[in-house]
């Protein structure tokens, strides 16, 4: 029997406890298709970082590279201020593996409410591919008074770059700068990505989100490569481009005319959390943070920790997070069998306190698992 070995980062707050459930469903689909999920569990997130004074040892993305696919549940916990785990955890993890694209699928469920009425017998479906890697999320900036005098370095999958950044502010006053880079293997990559999912799909057309008439050095090029790389390889597709403003007001308004939406690394993260909001809230939205090596599989939702340890979370998107960590394995009909269950789920009387109804967490899980079938 085929084994396929998933590495965990269970992560903190409700993290254990959808992940729990995520692997619970996981294995119960691996049974009845016929292969088996090894789970090997690292303890790496808030707590690791209160009691060491470190994020990840030295050996940690070696050893995390010994599995086919990552599950993560949530990072984050008050104690632990803002930057060091989504920095040294989250973002080290999708910049050293490569990771550079970032899906979210955004699907309405029937009887979970919409802020948002669409029409009878249509769901929201749509899916946001976002560049992962790049932007202004590669991790380079300073502040200072007066001279700002910043070394530049970083390293990517594509390249390494190395600098220095030196200005000066008259009158001193003190100043913030981050820097936002794209490089043209980059874009290209995710549009090729993009055109690819969009053809899988049936789409006639991808959504092209940009912001060049404000930053046109940066969502210029962006708009250049993307283009470029559409039009000679996915002739036919039409790719519309729309200013990330412009689109988050008209999503709200016209949600089902959009299917595959391409993003920049910030608009991919601001826009995509609309959509989770447009097709039922956080607690559906799934995610995989992909690449050609390892590639980690999340729910978009955070840590909750004051939901920790009440029954009172949802797993449902951490357990969607695991059929497209199945789906990126191969194990398509593993995949479709759980997001059939999840929809059978949610067509049943049972309900996660988070859509109104009154099933703790692990009975979510078992409900969900009970409903797989070939």
């Amino acid at each position: 029997m085929t084994q396929h070995l998933i590495t965990v980062l269970p992560g903190d707050g409700i993290g254990p406890e959808v992940v729990g459930e995520a692997r619970k469903v996981a294995d119960a689909a691996a049974r009845i298709f016929g292969f088996q999920l090894k789970w090997l569990e690292f303890p790496f997130g808030a707590g690791y970082y209160l009691e060491h004074g470190l994020v990840l040892p030295p050996a940690a993305l070696d050893d995390l590279a010994e599995g086919e696919a990552m599950l993560l549940g949530a990072v984050g916990d008050p104690r632990v201020p803002p930057g060091p785990l989504e920095q040294g955890l989250l973002l080290a993890l999708r910049f050293h593996f490569d990771q550079y694209l970032n899906l979210r699928p955004a699907l309405s469920f029937p009887g979970v409410p919409t802020p948002v009425a669409l029409p009878d017998g249509y769901r929201l479906d749509a899916v946001v591919v976002r560049e992962n890697t790049e932007d202004f999320y590669m991790g380079l900036g300073g502040r200072g008074a007066g001279r700002l005098d910043q070394p530049l370095e970083t390293r990517r999958g594509l390249y390494e770059l190395s600098g220095r950044l030196n200005l000066e502010l008259k009158p001193g006053e003190e100043a913030a700068f981050s820097l936002g880079l794209m490089s043209r293997p980059a874009v290209a990559r995710i549009a090729r990505k993009a055109g690819a999912i969009a053809r899988a799909r049936g789409e006639k057309k991808i959504t092209v989100a940009s912001k060049a008439n404000a930053v046109p050095h940066l969502y210029g090029f962006w708009d250049e490569v993307s283009s470029q790389t559409l039009s000679r390889e996915f002739p036919d597709l039409e790719a519309a481009r729309i200013n990330v403003d412009a689109l988050c007001y008209l999503l709200p308004r016209q949600p089902l005319d959009y299917g595959v939406i391409l993003c920049p690394n910030l608009f991919g993260d601001i826009v995509s959390d609309l959509l989770s909001a447009l097709a039922g809230g956080l607690g559906l939205a799934a995610s995989g943070n992909i690449g050609d090596g390892l590639s980690m599989f999340e729910p978009v939702h955070g840590s909750a920790p004051g939901l920790a340890g009440t029954g009172r979370a949802n797993p449902l998107a951490a357990i969607l997070s695991s059929a497209l960590m199945l789906r990126h394995l191969g194990r398509e009909e593993a995949a479709w069998a759980v997001e059939r269950a999840v929809l059978n789920y949610l067509q049943s009387p049972g309900r996660p306190f988070e859509l109104g109804g009154r099933d703790p967490v692990q009975a979510v899980g078992d409900q969900v698992a009970s409903l797989l079938h070939p």
